[in-house]
């Protein structure tokens, strides 16, 4: 396929005439007499000193600092003069509080330069990290084609990290894994639409399109929240009898995550673990009302189950909302754990246990919502939050009420009975302090779900507003005292 360069990308994204370049004239470093004549033509074939770009512009009016790589420029090998002009490139963009941009285009390390090159990944990959730290954006584009090094270090560490259709990405370059094995790499898999499959990039964008992304990106992550939405006065319901809420949770028209989110304001939908797995869990950027979130949420799948890569999923939700200094929404609604033999292997108890733990010590202001189902394990994972919101037909229980049949009395024809037994249902977990605040439904969600939306989105914007007036040191110890003392 065809390369765009680093100047057509630099078009593509940022607004006409506003990128301003950082370049200095690269460091010297040792060259033979081959690899300065290698330099000399490709400083002559591309019209650049060096494999990068870096500078600042603007996104529809937003200051960004951006890096690209020139493949044509080496194969957009990173060598020592290139890997110092990305590291300072990182450390102003961290110094400026600027969003940044980084897109890879190289083969890796430039052999020429050998181990000394090897190692700058280091250093980029350290700046990268402060830069994260201090909770500014990393964004990645990885273009045709990236692999070796640059995608193991920096090219891998986007809090969003989006990919060229088509773009060849891999580890080892298929070339160089052929000459070593004798035979071909697999086809089909170093592609970023099947990168995209697997969780490893949340997205495959044309150039064209990224601009846009970008923009809707930095929407949530950089522009001030806006004003709450006045809270309308709750309608006065009977509680629903529990067994009525399990049945309305399981109704297939049921509105779920997917239909809250496209009630946002707007969002950018992200994928996968980063790890080469995606699960049943919806990942986004959004804002409710004006409210900016990383939005976490599990969807209604028929007959789906919570796995480990889910909850990795969740995990990374959580890490996404504490690395951007967002509040986070977590919307519950799941029938429970897989119980499978992958299941067990694949680490579902711990992946519960590291989201329990995560979330009750997360950073940020965390809204969670009891949307439908709230079975098991990957509920209570998802549970532990500042507030706790809950649809009246939302639930919550250790099993499934025909589990709890099971167990108590053999079968499961008492499964109504358990529900009404172990207080699973909106009104029973508000009246025991479990939630917090419980949204209508005019009967049920199914039968009006503009309207439950519409009303379960300025409910989480209003709980997140009210968040982001206390003190964090107090919101953690409310945090964890309001769990101490559950049940005493």
């Amino acid at each position: 396929m065809s390369r765009i360069s680093a100047e057509e990308l630099l078009d593509a994204v940022l607004d006409p005439g506003s990128f301003v370049s950082w370049d200095e004239p690269p460091v010297q470093v040792p060259v033979d007499e081959q690899y300065a004549a290698e330099l000399a033509a490709a400083r002559e074939a591309t019209g650049l000193d060096e494999s990068v770009r870096t500078g600042a512009g603007t996104v529809f009016g937003r200051p960004v600092a951006a890096i690209a790589c020139e493949f044509d420029f080496l194969a957009g090998s990173i060598g020592v003069a290139a890997a110092e002009r990305v590291t300072t490139a990182v450390q102003r963009a961290t110094a400026e509080r600027l969003p940044l941009l980084a897109s890879p285009a190289s083969g890796g390390t430039r052999m020429q330069e050998g181990t000394v090159a090897f190692l700058q990944m280091v250093k980029i990959t350290a700046a990268v990290t402060r830069h994260k730290a201090a909770h500014l954006p990393y964004l990645v584009y990885l273009r045709h084609p990236t692999t070796g090094g640059v995608f193991a270090s920096w090219g891998s560490l986007g809090h969003i990290t989006v990919a060229e259709p088509g773009a060849l990405i891999g580890f080892l370059g298929p070339r160089v894994y052929e000459q070593l094995y004798g035979h071909p790499f697999p086809p089909g898999v170093q592609t970023a639409e099947n990168l995209q499959r697997h969780g490893v990039v949340d997205a495959v964008l044309p150039p064209a399109a990224l601009r846009g992304a970008l923009d809707r990106a930095l929407a949530v992550i950089e522009d001030a929240p806006g004003t709450p939405p006045v809270a309308e006065p709750a309608e006065a319901q009977p509680a629903p009898p529990a067994w009525d809420s399990v049945l309305a949770s399981r109704r297939a028209d049921r509105p779920g995550v997917d239909q809250l989110l496209r009630t946002a304001d707007g969002f950018v939908l992200l994928s996968g673990t980063g790890r080469g797995e995606s699960g049943t869990t919806v990942l986004a950027l959004a804002r409710f009302a004006g409210q900016p979130v990383v939005l976490l949420g599990q969807r209604r799948v028929a007959g789906g189950l919570t796995g480990p890569a889910a909850l990795r999923e969740a995990r990374r939700g959580m890490a996404l909302a504490e690395g951007l200094a967002l509040p986070l929404v977590l919307v519950i609604d799941t029938a429970g754990p897989a119980l499978s033999k992958e299941a067990e292997e694949g680490g579902l108890a711990g992946e519960i246990a590291r989201c329990l733990a995560d979330l009750v010590t997360l950073d940020v202001p965390t809204v969670s919502v009891l949307m439908g189902q709230g079975s098991g394990g990957p509920a209570l994972a998802m549970v532990p939050a500042d507030r706790v919101l809950a649809a009246r037909h939302g639930w919550l229980a250790p099993l499934p009420p025909e589990g709890a049949s099971a167990i108590v009395f053999r079968g499961t024809a008492h499964a109504p009975e358990l529900a009404a037994a172990q207080g699973i249902r909106s009104a029973d977990l508000l009246r025991n302090g479990i939630v917090d605040v419980v949204v209508g439904e005019y009967p049920d969600a199914a039968d009006e779900p503009e309207e439950f939306l519409r009303r379960l989105g300025d409910a989480i914007a209003t709980e997140l507003a009210g968040l982001r007036t206390v003190d964090p040191a107090d919101r953690m110890a409310a945090r964890f005292q309001r769990y101490r003392r559950i049940g005493l």
